[in-house]
């Protein structure tokens, strides 16, 4: 472990939303932050969105969808819930562990044409983004 304060994204599945916002999180936060994304469960990583991350240049194909660490839980400042299931469901958060929810839609779970589904994605990326530059700003 870096000597850096730990962000933890979790999510249900660790495949859609928490991947792309640890990706997005290592570029925007990596040098004041060690960025770690987790799932209640392990769904696998969504080539969706490893495609819409690489729109952006951002490369998350080496990435794997885990479940939650207790030791990585045990030593976070800071644990982002990114679906209500999560913020349900996840375990007692060890005591001086802040925690924030930013309710994103699943885009695993958008339906239409392949260009209205991509757009989902897009969307909850740039919702992901704007929120990690507001955290930056905050510190």
């Amino acid at each position: 472990m870096s000597n850096k304060p730990i962000l933890y994204f979790l999510c249900t599945g660790n495949s859609c939303r928490s991947q792309m916002a640890e990706g997005l999180g290592k570029e925007i936060l990596g040098d004041e932050w060690d960025v770690h994304s987790a799932g209640i469960e392990a769904h696998g990583l969504n080539p969706k969105a490893v495609e819409m991350m690489n729109e952006i240049g951002i490369d998350i194909s080496d990435q794997e969808s885990s479940i939650i660490d207790p030791e990585i839980l045990n030593n976070t400042q800071l644990v982002i819930t990114l679906c209500g299931d999560a913020r349900e469901n996840c375990p007692v958060l060890p005591k001086g562990v802040k925690s924030e929810h930013w309710g994103l839609v699943d885009p695993a779970k958008a339906e239409g044409t392949e260009e209205e589904v991509n757009q989902v994605f897009r969307d909850v990326r740039d919702e992901i983004k704007n929120r990690l530059m507001e955290l930056k700003g905050r510190k």
